[in-house]
């Protein structure tokens, strides 16, 4: 069975919080509730969504893979058009504006390295980039102090650590 994007919104949202109900699913996939609803039951029926946990068939189910996407901009006076781009992929959990050589950090969380792979290709193909640079994260330190960031709507429950950072 192919996944198309719908699909892979539905499992981003998913692999986030797998609670979620489907009318909440369906405002955030832009679907009705009985479309969502029958998506859900065919990634179940094909392997895609078991016991509520995302099974990708081939692909190692552990933790999140999570990679750092720097972003160059060809023209930084028109960054609504990139950030607006941004906004609209799921995998997509950190946005921010940086002063420097790259204009934006975005942090991805992914069911898989080929999936930060798709993500990191569109981003790079995306009218208004220039260039990007990927980092792949290799290992996440937990810090007692944490921060809310201030994410352009993409996630309002995007919590990261900032040890320079006071509340």
């Amino acid at each position: 069975m192919a996944v198309d994007a719908i699909d892979e919104k539905i499992i981003a949202e998913l692999t986030r919080n797998a609670r979620l109900s489907h009318s909440e699913l369906a405002s955030r996939v832009l679907l009705s509730r009985n479309a969502v609803r029958q998506r859900i039951e065919r990634l179940e029926r094909h392997g895609h969504i078991a016991g509520y946990t995302i099974v990708r068939p081939g692909e190692d189910t552990g933790n999140v893979v999570s990679a750092l996407v720097l972003v160059y901009r060809q023209d930084c006076m028109r960054r609504g058009d990139v950030l607006a781009a941004l906004k609209s992929i799921p995998e997509v959990v950190i946005c921010e504006i940086l002063s420097g050589d790259y204009d934006i950090m975005v942090r991805l969380e992914a069911a898989s390295l080929e999936r930060v792979r798709v993500v990191w290709e569109n981003i790079a193909q995306m009218p208004g980039v220039r260039d990007t640079v990927t980092h792949p994260v290799q290992h996440r330190q937990p810090s007692a102090k944490k921060t809310a960031y201030h994410a352009i709507g993409v996630s309002s429950a995007a919590i990261a650590t900032s040890p320079s950072s006071s509340p």
